[in-house]
């Protein structure tokens, strides 16, 4: 027989359960039901299964104490992130940094108390499939009144990243490439998160975000008062709409066919357009996209976007029969500093698309620029004369040195050929000798026996009809 006793202490209330057997009195440790009563109070019934429970198993009532607290804590930081913020992990810093290819600029995500600012949302779906700055399923959110453009683990219901609304740049949605199923990406990329433009020193910068959406309605997608939006939409039709209702100072940005449309259709879906080219930076594959207000590189991390205004001029390089290399130069801050980046072994069939694309924007083509034409070697200058190629033969490579030597060498054996020697000589060798016999002051006389001479007492021996 079991029977629960009350103890008071101010306004807690613990119950302990004893229990008559017939080895003795049990007594199981005390439930505190008022953190159950403050887990559970939206669910009256889920409240009752627990206390039957406790009752059943009174052994296993601290474990239902301790659901009960964690559940409460969850709700609590739910309702109110700011008084609890997310702490970070201790292996890492609380701030990730990251340097840029061009400059020591901090990268971060944007502060987590001010991401989970707790404002009205306007709009908010499920499910959805993040690439970047994290791969892993997310809540997508978009608060109210132009705030934030962020993610919340659905388990965890914390801000896991997001950008100010204000902050970003560019907003690309873009066709999957070599997919069966046709989807999109959704790239957003913020102020100074381009991967070329370094942001002032020490200025924080959100990560670009990289989510992707299936050709299809949305399964899970919301207003900001939890009211279910139709399927009458697309996915990319829906948050194409959505996004560019809220950013005022920039749009959605597709690829068009007027721009550039790539040679070879796309060759997982059959008869579909490919707006993008397969190209390699270094060791790392991608896609470049030509777009109406850039170029863009994606989508693996450092996402690279080449706005028109940055770019300083666009060079082929390694053009052999099959493939070609395209070197883009860009402007990197105000003093006119600028770099290069190449993207190799894209396919010569798209040469023609690309080259056109660079002619209609005005973007200059420094193939033939001065800094890539070959060098000049003042090798045949009079000795009297200035020589002004003594420092671009500082420069000369191995390769061209073998070349010019070479060359050299068959100058000067042009210039030691004489037409008229062979013309005189027929090629017997009877006339060789005699002009080598000639050119050593060699005279015949007549009345020498030169057989004689040669052989000496020999020729005496031999008879006259072996002559």
């Amino acid at each position: 027989m079991a029977f629960a006793a009350i103890n008071s202490s101010g306004n807690r209330q613990t119950f302990s359960v004893v229990n008559n057997t017939s080895a003795g009195v049990q007594q199981w440790p005390a439930v505190d039901y008022s953190i159950i009563d403050k887990a559970f109070a939206a669910d009256a019934s889920l409240r009752k299964r627990v206390y039957d429970a406790i009752s059943a198993s009174p052994q296993h009532g601290p474990l239902f104490q301790d659901i009960a607290q964690y559940t409460y804590s969850l709700s609590a930081r739910t309702q109110n992130p700011v008084a609890q913020p997310v702490q970070p992990v201790e292996e890492e810093p609380a701030i990730k940094k990251r340097k840029l290819q061009n400059g020591d600029a901090v990268k971060s995500t944007a502060v987590v108390s001010d991401l989970a600012a707790d404002v009205p949302l306007q709009f908010y779906v499920q499910d959805v499939s993040f690439a970047v700055p994290q791969r892993k399923k997310l809540a997508l959110e978009i608060t109210a009144a132009g705030g934030f453009l962020r993610a919340r683990n659905q388990t965890s219901k914390e801000i896991e990243f997001g950008i100010p609304m204000g902050k970003i740049q560019h907003v690309l949605c873009l066709p999957v490439p070599e997919k069966s199923q046709r989807q999109f990406n959704f790239c957003v990329i913020p102020k100074y998160g381009d991967g070329i433009t370094p942001p002032p020193e020490g200025e924080a910068v959100p990560e670009s975000m990289v989510w992707t959406v299936a050709d299809g309605p949305l399964k899970a997608a919301y207003t900001g008062t939890g009211q279910q939006i139709g399927s009458e939409e697309t996915a990319d039709v829906l948050l194409r709409r959505i996004l560019n209702e809220t950013l005022g100072h920039t749009k959605v940005i597709r690829p068009d066919e007027r721009e550039f449309v790539s040679a070879m259709p796309e060759a997982h879906r059959k008869g579909e357009k490919a707006f993008h080219v397969k190209a390699f930076r270094g060791s790392k594959e991608g896609y470049l996209f030509f777009l109406s207000t850039g170029i863009f590189f994606g989508f693996k991390k450092p996402l690279l976007f080449f706005a028109f205004e940055n770019i300083e001029s666009i060079s082929y390089t390694s053009v052999l029969q099959r493939t070609f290399n395209l070197n883009i130069a860009t402007r990197i801050d105000s003093s006119q500093n600028s770099q290069e980046i190449e993207f190799a072994m894209i396919d010569q069939a798209d040469h023609a698309g690309i080259d056109a694309y660079v002619k209609r924007h005005g973007l200059q083509d420094a193939s033939l620029a001065e800094a890539r034409r070959a060098k000049k070697y003042n090798v045949n200058a009079e000795k009297g004369g200035q020589d002004t190629g003594e420092g671009e033969m500082e420069q000369e490579s191995e390769l061209q040195k073998v070349q010019r030597e070479l060359e050299d060498q068959e100058d000067e054996e042009e210039e030691d050929y004489d037409p008229g020697s062979e013309g005189d000589s027929d090629g017997s060798e009877s006339s060789s000798e005699e002009e080598d016999g000639e050119g050593e002051g060699f005279e015949y006389d007549e009345g020498r026996d030169l057989v004689k001479e040669e052989l000496g007492s020999e020729a005496e021996e031999i008879p006259p009809d072996e002559l």
